[in-house]
């Protein structure tokens, strides 16, 4: 019998303790140990790490690069207690130059149209909170881990406001909500505590099983969701996500700025911070993210020049 699962739960409760999250990380490996299982592997080998990490065949290289890169990690620990284990070298799957994909920004019709696709879901819990969750995303920008990880002591509803705590980068951030967002939560708790009165967890969003989301699901769900309310990919690099919400948020906030004629240099420290970025740059990042945004972007410069050659 295989000793693969429980050296990897050893693995990652060893590295958790010592600070890391290694939320996909954790993912890709479960799924590398199940692949190894299935061949009846009991030891990692070259071959074994890279014929699993170069799949899919076609997959960007810095994918293919990523898996291997997290079976690496794995086989130094193992190797320390197994001599038979080999650790893929760092250049066998080198990542080459990574294309990151393209945003897909939606429209508020498309965003209507995804939520009222959950109406087709049988179960009205779980059809709630798929149409709540997807709005919150939406008005917030939160990220879809942040989203699922929120328990009810999170939400303040009556003080219109909730805490991420705990989210990427080790930080927390309180959110304040719009009055609509307050009303949507209310309406969904209320639902949500009459269906289902006792949970297994304190999750403000839950399972029909009364259990927390779980991140791959709501991804499968949510794709589902866009294709039956008509969304379909730009190109091969523009794809409906869920995390393409947080996109929109952040383009919309930046648009409604600059038409306001704001400052904007000086407010994107806000919306940084809410967005939990850990430095303002990475929000910079979302001025190339729409045309619209670069075409406001230049007629500022342009008008601020103008100015500047008046007599």
């Amino acid at each position: 019998m295989s000793t693969l699962p429980q050296a990897l739960s050893d693995y990652l409760t060893m590295r958790r303790a010592l600070g890391f999250k290694l939320e996909r990380e954790g993912q890709l490996l479960a799924r590398f140990v199940d692949y190894a299982e299935r061949l009846g592997a009991e030891h990692i080998t070259l071959e074994l790490a890279v014929t699993w990490a170069t799949q899919p065949i076609g997959a960007d290289r810095s994918w293919h690069s990523a898996r291997l890169s997290a079976v690496r990690g794995f086989a130094q620990y193992l190797s320390t207690i197994d001599e038979q284990t080999q650790i893929p070298p760092a250049d066998v799957l080198p990542p080459g130059r990574s294309q990151r994909a393209v945003p897909y920004l939606y429209s508020d019709a498309e965003i209507a149209a995804v939520m009222a696709a959950t109406d087709r879901i049988h179960s009205p819990l779980r059809a709630a909170t798929y149409a709540t969750l997807i709005g919150l995303l939406a008005a917030t920008g939160m990220r879809v881990g942040e989203a699922i990880a929120l328990d009810r002591d999170d939400v303040e509803c009556d003080m219109a406001l909730l805490t991420v705590r705990d989210s990427k980068f080790g930080k927390s951030r309180a959110l304040p909500l719009h009055p609509t967002t307050v009303t949507a939560l209310v309406t969904y708790a209320r639902l949500r505590n009459r269906l289902c009165p006792a949970p297994v967890t304190p999750a403000w969003f839950i399972s029909t099983t009364g259990t927390r989301l779980i991140y791959k699901n709501v991804h499968r769900e949510f794709h589902r969701l866009t294709q039956q309310a008509g969304l379909h990919a730009r190109s091969t690099r523009c794809r409906p996500r869920p995390h393409d919400l947080r996109h929109t948020f952040a383009v919309a906030t930046l648009l409604g700025w600059y038409r306001d004629g704001d400052d904007v240099h000086t407010r994107l420290p806000l919306l940084s911070t809410y967005l939990g970025h850990a430095e303002p740059s990475s929000t910079y990042w979302y001025l190339a993210a729409a045309p619209e945004l670069l075409a406001l972007a230049a007629q500022r410069l342009q008008n601020s020049l103008d100015r500047q050659e008046r007599p």
